[in-house]
């Protein structure tokens, strides 16, 4: 958690949203709220009033997990909250399934016309890798990733190698076409222009997108108030910095106005955003400090979990963690202050240079 939240300022902190109903942030603009079952237990979506294609409707940005409850909440929202009108787009920031998860459903609601799905090229070509399941994807190779980087926990190993499946299950089907966007396009929302700022580190191409009439930021997952964006080296890239590449996304967005209101995926909308990249930067460059301080001897990505994330971990979370310790020790292994050799037992382990 943020432990300099105070310094952010939220204007909407009287109440969240109804998960069933639209609350409006800006005209035109409305913010719509949907429940997770994991520790993370909530993503924020967002209802635009737009004109596309010849036709009045909404244009949904993110989609939730494609989940029982959540298609419940958004049947509700489709009856009671559209105005009778109809959804003319999908939006999604980034493939991960809270945000990617019902946009196929979202396409099967009835309606004159299919709502196109609107993503990078990255990201929707991720998704439709994750949905397949290719080889690489699947629990043998991400069981050899945490091997090779220390992992022994066998009851852990073996509940990653059943991890079959997993992200079908969360995102059953992905639109087979799709509508490429790229970094600096302007798009048009109704009566504003939405700029394409890409992100990295997170995901492969991640989109936020800035109106500057609005002077609001649809930030994605790529700045959240109270938590810091997980960033993971994962089986798929082994090699990947991620850590170096989100902090040098973050900074794009410096040149926004600092009132300008940031629609964050989790958390509340909140404002004071160049503050909020200090301290984001500020906690991953505290975060490798403590690192490259455990590395006076040899250590693998499992030793450093429990010096970054000290309490208990569910599996969910360990994922995460253990994909997030190793890209600090990657950001400082790239960066020339830790060298990495392969052991005879064939675990990866890091020391100060």
């Amino acid at each position: 958690m943020n432990p300099q939240e105070a310094e952010l300022v939220y204007p909407f902190a009287d109440a969240l949203p109804d998960p069933g109903h639209k609350r409006e942030i800006a005209p035109g603009i409305y913010w719509i709220r949907k429940p997770l079952p994991f520790a993370l237990d909530h993503i924020n979506l967002w209802l635009l009033r737009d004109r596309y294609d010849g036709r009045d409707g909404w244009t949904v940005i993110d989609c939730g997990i494609a989940s029982e409850t959540t298609r419940g909440l958004w049947s509700q929202v489709i009856a009671n909250e559209l105005e009778g009108l109809p959804i003319v787009r999908i939006l999604c920031t980034h493939y991960h399934p809270d945000h990617l998860g019902n946009a196929a459903w979202l396409q099967r609601q009835p309606g004159e016309r299919v709502p196109p799905l609107w993503m990078t090229l990255g990201e929707y070509s991720i998704g439709r890798v994750m949905h397949a399941g290719l080889e690489g994807t699947d629990g043998p190779q991400i069981v050899a990733h945490y091997t090779s980087n220390g992992l022994v926990d066998e009851a852990y190993l073996a509940s990653m190698a059943q991890r079959t499946g997993y992200y079908a299950r969360l995102v059953p089907d992905v639109p087979l076409t799709y509508h490429r966007i790229a970094a600096g396009e302007g798009i048009a929302i109704g009566d504003d222009t939405w700029r394409v700022i890409p992100g990295f580190g997170h995901s492969p191409e991640h989109a936020a997108l800035y109106a500057e009439q609005a002077n609001i930021l649809i930030s994605g997952d790529m700045l959240l108030p109270r938590i810091s964006t997980n960033v993971s080296v994962h089986a798929m890239e082994p090699e990947a910095d991620p850590v170096r590449q989100f902090m040098e996304s973050i900074r794009r967005f410096e040149p926004l106005p600092k009132d300008a209101l940031v629609l964050p995926s989790h958390g509340r909308p909140f404002r004071n955003l160049h503050r909020r990249v200090e301290q984001l930067i500020e906690h991953h460059d505290a975060r490798l400090g403590e690192v490259l301080a455990h590395c006076a001897s040899p250590r693998t990505a499992a030793d450093i979990v429990p010096i970054m994330f000290r309490r208990p971990l569910d599996t969910h979370q360990l994922f995460f963690a253990f994909g997030e310790a190793l890209a600090h020790l990657h950001a400082l292994w790239y960066a020339g202050a830790l060298r990495r050799e392969r052991g005879a037992d064939g675990i990866l382990r890091f020391e100060a240079a």
